[in-house]
């Protein structure tokens, strides 16, 4: 990444933060100040000041002031995914797919305010009795917060920007692949998409949405919203943390549950993580094929395996035969995505699911068939 990223603080040294100070206390005292009010006045103050300095010093102002600061900058970048804050000190972000630290730096206190301005809003609330959140921003951004005493080295934030734009199934693979990925949804087969933390699940997810019919009745239920399929009768659902009394909350469970009473052609759910597991797999074993879904998991084998544990947190007291058995009725395929030695996110895998399950030295196992892989060693 060429060039600088955003200017920080230390651009101009001390004194663009002493000047910062001074500025703050007069947006304090009259909060509709714009940037060239600022300015005039501070160049009236301080008639020596070059205008790099003085403009430094202005923005920084306005930029502490109002929104998301400087942050606000990195997530309006091309290409930025992440941006983390790892305590006091430089700022790293995403950038399509590599990491790296940007030229804003951040104070303790201005980690402070910035998660005091996000979770405000939200009713929501972060401190050491409470010291994990997770968020949306109003642009659909998701955040996360940890403050000590588990952040040993100061508070933590993680924010996940979305894109905007759709991405073509022919960005995650070859023409065979992505021709394999649209024949799965169009011939309605209920598809788990696998992979790592930030391995492209949900975009995957985006992009194969692009072959369902736009008429079809689709109903997606997340965590925290990310998909924006571009049907024509899509409906959203979102759970929702408990608020800072612990009331309040509704799990993904509770939305599959709801979700089935909708009528849905399909069933999308952002990520499987809990006991929602079972519902998820008695619902695709009970008329609605063409589901999506997707999970942690590093392989296709691993994200059956996966989906089979989360089952069993539901206490259905299902052995684990039975579990199997609803698992492999359930799904049609599993797509492994992840990120290649270039870090762009691309399918690894399709892999088909067999009607039934097969001998293994274990007992009964997954019959598992390939269908498209990305030829990688």
């Amino acid at each position: 990444m060429s060039g600088p990223v955003v200017h920080s603080a230390s651009t101009h040294g001390g004194r663009v933060d002493r000047l910062g100070e001074r500025l703050l206390g007069w947006l304090t005292a009259d909060p509709s100040l714009s940037e060239a009010a600022l300015t005039e006045r501070l160049r009236r103050a301080e008639p020596l000041l070059d205008g790099s300095t003085i403009a430094s010093a202005v923005r920084r102002s306005l930029e502490r002031a109002h929104g998301l600061g400087a942050i606000s900058r990195l997530l309006a970048l091309d290409g930025v995914n992440e941006v983390m804050i790892n305590g006091p000190g430089p700022v790293w972000i995403d950038r399509d797919g590599q990491l790296s630290t940007s030229v804003v730096v951040v104070s303790r206190a201005e980690i402070e305010v910035l998660i005091e301005r996000m979770l405000d809003p939200l009713g929501l609330r972060v401190d050491r009795s409470s010291p994990i959140v997770d968020a949306r921003l109003a642009d659909g951004s998701r955040v996360n917060v940890v403050v000590p005493p588990l952040a040993i080295d100061g508070p933590v934030i993680t924010i996940r920007r979305f894109a905007t734009t759709p991405v073509p199934l022919d960005r995650f693979a070859d023409a065979a692949g992505a021709e394999v990925l649209a024949t799965l949804v169009r011939e309605r087969r209920s598809v788990l998409v696998v992979g790592g933390t930030g391995a492209g699940k949900t975009t995957l997810l985006n992009a194969m949405g692009s072959a369902i019919d736009p008429d079809e009745r689709v109903v997606v239920v997340e965590d925290t919203t990310e998909l924006q399929l571009p049907g024509r009768h899509v409906i959203r659902l979102e759970a929702r943390e408990p608020n800072s009394e612990g009331a309040g909350e509704i799990t993904i469970r509770h939305l599959v549950k709801t979700a089935l009473r909708m009528r849905p052609d399909r069933l999308v759910v952002g990520e499987t993580r809990g006991p929602e597991a079972l519902d998820l797999v008695m619902a695709l074993n009970t008329g609605h094929a063409g589901s999506l879904a997707t999970c942690h998991a590093n392989d296709a084998r691993g994200g059956l395996r996966r989906l089979e544990t989360l089952t069993m947190l539901a206490d259905a007291e299902l052995p684990l035969a039975a579990i199997r058995e609803l698992v492999t009725s359930a799904i049609d395929a599993v797509v492994h995505v992840g990120r290649d030695r270039a870090g762009r996110r691309a399918v690894r895998s399709v892999t088909a699911v067999g009607d039934e399950l097969a001998s293994g030295p274990d007992g009964p196992t997954y019959r598992l068939d390939p269908l498209w892989h990305d030829g990688v060693a």
